[in-house]
């Protein structure tokens, strides 16, 4: 068996040594005599794999005791509709900074439920971050939100809004445990596991719990953050086997020297492969350098007409999944905590030598 390097977006690259364990743990988790797949959500077993995610989850962020830490099916898209139906409480606006598809996507579904304004948002393509003093924020918002990490567009936040008196939230998906983050400057922070954490099928919602008094009687007890919390998020049966797998990467994370560390590597893969990309003028990126995303890294080639030779060659040389997105077109090398230094050197040296080739 050979594995290739994968840039896929999402679902994305698991660290092998989780792979290897989940692998071992299959037919029978612990001398239990069956798969977590297999296991009651209530029983003992599980319970405590639930417990034990959760604790290093704690740890890694160094998460408040006031705030609740939820795994909830629906994926991080569940949560468009989940937020405003437990955030506005009696108030009926709240506002969207959009700096790229998924944050358009946010605001849409947020508007089916409430006065949802985008408060800004770069004109044209989304390359960049409108200054924040630009923003048209309301001070009876019943929350500010925001994309961290646009997976599609490569635009990242490298720090964090002040929304003052608003509760901010943010959609940490794509750049989720890939360096601390002080999660006390949030109302909410929510993360879908299939780019940082694990197979797809969970979303991670941490809520600051003076919140979890608002949400409307409309709605579903599946997303009532205050229901979930008070069930330890199994008011329903929960996705037992990512929850597994992501307590798995979080206890790798740790091995690895926690999220300071995670920051190191994941800062000086992405320093190398921009760098490599500026240095030929037969690739570029579009991106504001101060906005430029260190988990996913779009990329042109000077002539389109290459792309689909450029894709087959890094398939043959064991780079899979580096279609960009069909709404941006070129390539999208997606470099997440567990993609090794190696892959993105192998990368490197392939799209030199391709560039190279072409004369």
């Amino acid at each position: 068996m050979s594995r290739v390097y994968n840039f896929s977006a999402g679902p994305a690259t698991l660290p092998e040594a989780v792979l290897t364990q989940v692998q071992q743990d299959m037919l029978d988790w612990q001398g239990s005599g069956m798969s977590v797949m297999e296991m009651s959500h209530r029983g003992k077993a599980f319970v405590s794999i639930a417990e034990q995610a959760e604790a290093n989850l704690r740890e890694l962020l160094a998460i408040p005791s006031n705030y609740k830490v939820l795994f909830l099916q629906g994926g991080a898209a569940g949560q468009f509709a989940g937020i405003p139906l437990n955030l506005l409480g009696d108030k009926q606006a709240a506002d969207y900074v959009v700096t790229g598809s998924w944050g358009k996507k946010a605001v849409k579904e947020g508007a089916k439920f409430c006065d949802a304004k985008v408060v800004a948002q770069p004109q044209g393509a989304f390359t960049s971050i409108p200054d924040p003093a630009s923003w048209q924020t309301r001070a009876d918002a019943a929350y500010l939100h925001y994309t961290p990490n646009e997976t599609i567009e490569g635009v990242e936040y490298h720090w964090i809004p002040d929304s003052g008196d608003v509760p901010l939230v943010a959609d940490f998906s794509s750049t989720f445990l890939s360096r601390p983050l002080d999660v006390s400057k949030f109302g909410l922070i929510y993360a879908g596991a299939q780019k940082n954490v694990g197979p797809a099928g969970m979303v991670i919602v941490i809520v600051r719990e003076d919140l979890l008094d608002r949400a409307s009687t409309q709605c579903p007890m599946v997303l009532n953050y205050a229901q979930q919390a008070e069930a330890d998020s199994m008011l329903n049966t929960p996705p037992c086997f990512t929850w597994y797998v992501a307590g798995e990467v979080f206890k790798w994370i740790k091995q690895q020297g926690g999220l300071e560390a995670m920051a190191e590597i994941n800062e000086r893969k992405a320093a190398r492969l921009y760098a490599t990309i500026d240095e030929l003028d037969f690739y570029a990126n579009p991106v504001d350098p101060v906005s430029r995303s260190w988990m996913n890294v779009p990329f042109t080639l000077a002539d389109a007409a290459l792309d689909g030779e450029f894709l087959k060659q890094a398939e043959a040389a064991g780079l899979s999944t580096l279609k960009g997105h069909r709404s941006v077109g070129g390539m999208r090398a997606s470099i997440y905590n567990a993609m090794p230094e190696g892959g993105v050197d192998a990368l490197i040296e392939f799209m030199l030598d391709f560039a190279r080739r072409q004369g």
